[in-house]
Order: structure tokens, then C-alpha cells, then sequence
């Protein structure tokens, strides 16, 4: 089926509308005043869309286009009414309106990309910072889907070693695959799996944004800091202790890095049952926090981290801050020269003073490495659970080697990972719902 869908948003000076499928170019020239039935790939044609607009139509030939089916893009004024004009003598021509993801999707199938970069077209469209837009290019390059390949490669090699040994059953002293050797290629796969995995949580961080709780108690400023940081009125501020019951959630780029600010409810000992839920999900933010900003200010205690029983293994870099500093004394330009890493930090957050060694200290601690278009960060999470089944298989390998089990069981853990490195680029996915799943989300004309 022939489909088609606009490409571009509403509103602007021109509009591309996207056409794909084996009747794309004998469609359009149904209401194109040009023939370009024999028109070769990688042409532009202008003519007039019959009494709608004048139009540039561009010819994509089967195999060369984006989604490897005969492509035209429609190229007409940004009019609302001429888009839809358009469209819909498309429709009347045999065309259907696309699904969302539907060009990408069609692009996978017909082998012009791996889920792995179909993926990171979406994932281009919505970068917001320079090193979202690096991790995107570099997975819709394939270097993420190479680097698998050569694992996959790898694992393939040992799995094949082992089940040659199967063939000769009969002869028990004969090794095709040393298992010294295996031992020390399982040794490196697990390595590189793990590095892989390991970059999700700053892949997934940059991509999402660095999830930083105000802590503190009430009536120290949370939510006047939020809006100093955000440079706007998101939070009601007000002198009213438990004013804030629920989590008020947004997100800033400093230095090119997007952080995800939440303020939370003031940590106090209350009866109150909707603070005290407002309180809970407070504690449930600073486990989930990457960063806590711990907020006081002279004569209130900062919180105590223990109370809010973060897990150990993956415990938040904390900030200590004293807010309100303006009120003790009325010159605050030392509070610039103070060292950020090691004390607290003073600020005002009601004059903005001392604002700018807290946001060096957020950025020092976010210890975002930096990303070129050759760095292979994972940023999905369908990939991290691949690969963490991978690493299992790989754990399940190593032990049977120790263990000396014979090559049979050992071979059907390497295969099990041979299918969990092709899950992620793809190489095995049949279910229509895992592909709906992925491609839902997209834009409708990409």
C-alpha cells in the first residue's frame, strides 16, 4: 500500500508532504501537471498540483530512497488548507495516511536500516543538547550496530568451535575450541558487554536529563530556588510551611547539559496525611536523584540522608547548600570566591547570589563525560535489558567452563547470547507488537 503523510510541522513558509509504496510516483502524477512516470531517481520537477499551489516535486526510485520503495516529497507553501488540499486528492488516488513511524518502520523491513538506527532517528529529532545529538548520530551511523556485529561475530566463532566438537562425538578426546582460549575471549566479551551496559546510566542521563531533588526542610527556599534555577515562576512560593504537597518537575540546560529539577515537599515530622504523602514522595525522588541539592539555611539542620534510606549502591552525589545568605549580610560578592567542591555553598536565591557556584558544582558533579559522533553510548532502555540478558549468558558460560560441562551446554548459553545482541539491532524480531511497540512514538511523517 502506497502511503503518505506531511513531513514537515504546520504553520511554516513550506511544507514537504512524504509519499511512499509501489504506486508513489504514478499517483502523484495523477495531479501533478508533469509527467514523471520515467523521471529518474534524485530529480526535482516543478509543475502545479492542478488549481491548488505551485509545487517542486523530488523523485526517489526504489531501493535509493529513505524507506527503499519508490519516494516522491511534495514540496508546496506552508498553507494549512494546501497541505490538507493535497493530501487528500493523494487519498482519493489510491494513497492512505501514514501511521506514526510508518517511513522508518518501512525502512527497517525493507533492510534499508537496523532497528538500532531506525531507533536513533527519533532519537535525532528530539535531541536537545550537543551531546544528545552526538550519541543519535553516531547510533544512526551504525557504530553501535558495528560494535555489536563484531561481538556478535565473536560469540558466533565459539559457538561454532563447540558445536563442531558435537559432530564427533565419538572420538571424547578430541577439542576443537581450547578452553583456555575460550575462557580468555569469554573474559573479553563480557568486558566490552559490560562497558556497553554501563554507559546507559549516563546515556540515559543526557538523554532524559539528570534528575536533581531539592531536599530540605520547610520554608528553606525550595521552591524560590527552582524558579531562580528555571528563571521562572514554576513553583508558588510562600511563607505558609507545607506548601508544597506535590512534586513540581521541569528541566534547564546549563553548559549544554540538561538537567531535571524536582522540588519536593519540606521533610518535617507532620500529621497532615496529604503533606505527609507529598513528604513520602519526596523521600521517593531523593532515591531516584542522581543529584540531591540538600537545602538549609542558618540555624535549621540540613536533612539527615539516612532517614531518607537511599540504597548504597547507587547512592546520589549530594550538595550541601545554605540558602538565604542575604539576610546575613547585605554584601554577598564573597560568596563567588568560595571554593564549590568541598564546603557548603552559600546562596541567595531570592537575589541570585552564589547561583553560579551551584551550578558549577551540579555540573562537576554530574561528571557528564564528553560525547563525540564516534563515542557508542547506550541511551535505550529495550538495549540495556538486552544486554544485561547477554551479560547473564556470558556469566552462565563462564561458570560452565569452570565447571567443565560439556560443550553442548556451554554452546547453547553462547547462542542464547547470539540472540539477545540480535534482539537489539533487530536481526530476530518477527512480532508485529514489538514493532508497533518501537515505532508508535514517532512523529506520523517520519
Amino acid at each position: 500500500m502506497t502511503i503518505c503523510a506531511p513531513a514537515t510541522a504546520t504553520g511554516g513558509a513550506i511544507s514537504i508532504i512524504r509519499i511512499s509504496g509501489p504506486e508513489a510516483i504514478s499517483i502523484t502524477g495523477r495531479i501533478f501537471s508533469k509527467d514523471i512516470s520515467n523521471a529518474p531517481g534524485y530529480s526535482l520537477h516543478y509543475g502545479e498540483i492542478t488549481g491548488v499551489d505551485d509545487v517542486i516535486v523530488s523523485v526517489y526510485r526504489e531501493n535509493k530512497s529513505y524507506t527503499g520503495e519508490d519516494s516522491v516529497e511534495i514540496s508546496c507553501h506552508g498553507s494549512r488548507y494546501i497541505v490538507q488540499t493535497i493530501l487528500e486528492m493523494l487519498c482519493r488516488n489510491g494513497c492512505r495516511m501514514a501511521e506514526p513511524g510508518e517511513f522508518t518502520k518501512r525502512a527497517f523491513l525493507n533492510g534499508k536500516l537496523d532497528l538500532t538506527q531506525a531507533e536513533a532517528v527519533a532519537d535525532l529529532i528530539s535531541s536537545t543538547n550537543k551531546a544528545t545529538h552526538h550519541m543519535a548520530m553516531s547510533q544512526m551511523r551504525g557504530g553501535f550496530s558495528r560494535e555489536l556485529e563484531q561481538l556478535r561475530l565473536q560469540v558466533l566463532h565459539l559457538t561454532s568451535m563447540l558445536e563442531l566438537e558435537l559432530d564427533f562425538s565419538d572420538h571424547e578426546d578430541i577439542e576443537f575450541a581450547d578452553r583456555t582460549e575460550l575462557k580468555t575471549l569469554n573474559t573479553k566479551l563480557l568486558s566490552k558487554l559490560q562497558a556497553l551496559a554501563e554507559s546507559f546510566k549516563a546515556g540515559n542521563a543526557l538523554k532524559n536529563g539528570i534528575p536533581v531533588a531539592i531536599i530540605g526542610a520547610p520554608n528553606v527556599g525550595k521552591s524560590t530556588l527552582l524558579n531562580a534555577l528555571l528563571k521562572e515562576e514554576k513553583a508558588i512560593v510562600s511563607d505558609i510551611q507545607g506548601t508544597t504537597r506535590d512534586l513540581i518537575e521541569d528541566t534547564v540546560q546549563i553548559e549544554g547539559i540538561t538537567f531535571r529539577f524536582i522540588d519536593t515537599a519540606g521533610i518535617r515530622k507532620t500529621t497532615d496525611k496529604i503533606e505527609q504523602l507529598g513528604i513520602e514522595r519526596s523521600i521517593k525522588a531523593a532515591r531516584n536523584a542522581q543529584i540531591i541539592i540538600l537545602l538549609s539555611q542558618q540555624g535549621i539542620p540540613f536533612p539527615d540522608i539516612s532517614e531518607l534510606e537511599v540504597d548504597g549502591k547507587s547512592s546520589p552525589a549530594i550538595i550541601r547548600v545554605l540558602n538565604k545568605c542575604d539576610l546575613l549580610l547585605p554584601d554577598s560578592s564573597y560568596l563567588y570566591h568560595r571554593q564549590v567542591m568541598n564546603q557548603d555553598i552559600h546562596i541567595s536565591s531570592k537575589t541570585g547570589a552564589g547561583l553560579k557556584l551551584l551550578t558549577d558544582a551540579l555540573i562537576y558533579k554530574a561528571q557528564v563525560p564528553h560525547i563525540s559522533q564516534n563515542d557508542i553510548i547506550v541511551t535505550n532502555v529495550r538495549h540495556y535489558q538486552a544486554l544485561n540478558h547477554a551479560i547473564d549468558d556470558i556469566k552462565r558460560t563462564q561458570q560452565a567452563l569452570a565447571d567443565n560441562l560439556p560443550g553442548d551446554l556451554i554452546a547453547e548459553d553462547l547462542r542464547q547470547c547470539i540472540h539477545h545482541l540480535a534482539e537489539i539491532t533487530g536481526g530476530e524480531i518477527t512480532s508485529d507488537e514489538v514493532l508497533h511497540n518501537i515505532f508508535k512514538n514517532f512523529c506520523v511523517g517520519k
